[in-house]
């Protein structure tokens, strides 16, 4: 019996794809002890291909980058940083942790990167813990005159802790499109700090420096954090910088959600979080295009503590994903991502238009990124409603809260769009006036379910299957355009790795 890729080479007569030869390689592999999972894989491109993305925390790598994930660098323990690691054998590590790290450092314009974090949430911790060395721990040491924690006695450690545990963190509050790890009660950053959350103007749901600054000098925090979850506008970090300069803050900047935005160039001067900021930290998915992972961007002043981010806080680095992330960095640092990051916006904001034009409220009444936030109420809906409508037509979108939002965190009166994933996928500003037509067209179909008691219920829905079908005929039409990694035959592949 031939094999998938024995057959895809025939199939080929002689002029296979490189792409194509590689991925029915590697299921191929997979399939040999997990069928089940290469055709989930195989399963998961079909559901990619059939619905619009707009998710604004998501988007698609390249199938490079996807490549350089399967290796056997996924074996090798790397505790501590390129020379300085706790296991032999780490040459190669080391390798491809500079490259990574000298190729983000030479992308954004930083003085130094540490590219180890696993995702966004360890590498605010790691921020985190990096400014508490740096601002308590070291002054602490040297007041006492040791050189080491280890120097400490059981009570001199005891008092350095309960000052870790003193500090003021100021972020923006999650109500108002921060993010979870940015000081909110349910997360550890709000156990290891004292919050002090900052809103948006009520009226205008913009960030009010003013405000900002006047909280600042009363709260005194350690650090000023910035950066956002979903907020629709631009931040002017020159203006956080004065902020943190004028309290005596560390100036931190969250840019996870817009780091893609800042590498192609888009956000340039005042905007630019990693020319104003002490730590910037950042996924390296999203808007950034490359693969779940995360780093920190710093001064020179921060470099050696960021490096104790494991074993600080951070399990061993993980080689595989440090290689994907060379990968990603390299594809951002050409003037083609760069267009495609000027796209992203171009087409944030032909989609806000469009939803205005349907009569959609938008917070702060358009969008200056990748995103913008709809009030879903005016369809009588909820965030949850809207989300599972849409779902169900082919748009994958999430429900969000607007600022002081009356429906809460969960059932929301909100939804978060953003057009990163249907830029990937080459799509223009005409493609996001039908993407709006499509989002009307759903919702003023859908009616909110009932509960059990009869009263209408905030998460069910009731829509047609009509509607679905004449949604689902505009989705794919759309999507039939531009086809995800065209690279890759489908029909081939749940042939050979979707049994029935």
């Amino acid at each position: 019996m031939s094999t998938p890729l024995e057959n895809y080479l025939s199939k080929a007569n002689g002029k296979p794809n490189a792409a194509m030869c590689a991925y029915v390689a590697n299921l191929q592999q997979v399939a040999a002890v997990g069928p089940d999972i290469a055709a989930s894989i195989v399963n998961e491109l079909e559901n990619q291909r059939s619905h619009l993305k707009l998710v604004a925390s998501e988007n698609y790598c390249s199938l490079n980058v996807q490549a350089a994930m399967g290796n056997l660098l996924t074996d090798k323990y790397a505790e501590g940083y390129p020379e300085h690691r706790y296991y032999g054998g780490c040459v190669n590590i080391d390798a491809v942790e500079n490259t990574a790290a000298r190729e983000a450092e030479a992308l954004f314009g930083a003085d130094y990167a540490y590219v180890q974090p696993h995702s966004g949430a360890d590498t605010n911790l790691v921020a985190y813990w990096a400014i508490l060395s740096a601002k308590v721990e070291t002054p602490t040491l040297e007041e006492l005159g040791v050189k080491s924690l280890n120097d400490l006695t059981d009570e001199q450690f005891d008092a350095l802790r309960k000052k870790f545990g003193n500090q003021k963190l100021m972020g923006l509050d999650y109500s108002c499109g921060g993010h979870l790890t940015h000081g909110y009660k349910m997360n550890v950053s709000a156990r290891m700090f004292e919050s002090h959350p900052y809103g948006v103007d009520k009226e205008t749901g913009l960030l009010d420096y003013d405000a900002i600054e006047k909280q600042a000098m009363e709260v005194k925090p350690l650090i000023l954090l910035t950066g956002f979850s979903a907020y629709p506008r631009k931040i002017n970090f020159k203006r956080f910088r004065e902020i943190a300069d004028k309290c005596g803050a560390v100036l931190m900047v969250d840019m996870a959600h817009f780091a893609g935005l800042v590498a192609g160039k888009v956000f340039t001067g005042d905007y630019d979080p990693v020319k104003w900021a002490d730590i910037v930290t950042t996924t390296t998915h999203k808007t950034l295009r490359g693969p779940r992972g995360a780093m920190i961007l710093c001064k020179k002043e921060f470099a050696d503590y960021v490096n104790k981010g494991c074993p600080m806080v951070l399990g061993g680095p993980l080689g595989h994903i440090m290689a994907a992330k060379a990968i990603a960095f390299k594809e951002a640092r050409t003037p083609a991502y760069q267009a495609w990051a000027q796209q992203v916006v171009k087409n944030a904001q032909a989609l806000a238009e469009g939803c205005k034009s349907h009569n959609i409220p938008l917070q702060t009444g358009g969008t200056d990124n990748h995103l913008m936030l709809c009030d879903v109420t005016v369809y009588g809906l909820t965030g949850k409603q809207a989300e599972a409508a849409l779902f169900k037509c082919g748009v994958t979108a999430n429900a969000n809260a607007l600022p002081y939002d009356k429906n809460g965190a969960w059932w929301t009166s909100g939804i978060r769009i953003g057009t990163p994933g249907l830029t990937t996928l080459g799509m223009n500003e005409a493609d996001m006036k039908e993407v709006a037509d499509i989002i009307d067209f759903v919702l003023k179909n859908t009616k909110p379910g009932v509960t059990k008691e009869g009263k209408p219920a905030k998460g069910k829905i009731e829509i047609s299957d009509d509607t679905v079908a004449a949604a689902r005929e505009r989705v794919n039409k759309l999507l039939g355009e531009h086809v995800l990694y065209p690279e890759l035959d489908l029909d081939f592949l749940k042939k050979e790795f979707v049994k029935a």
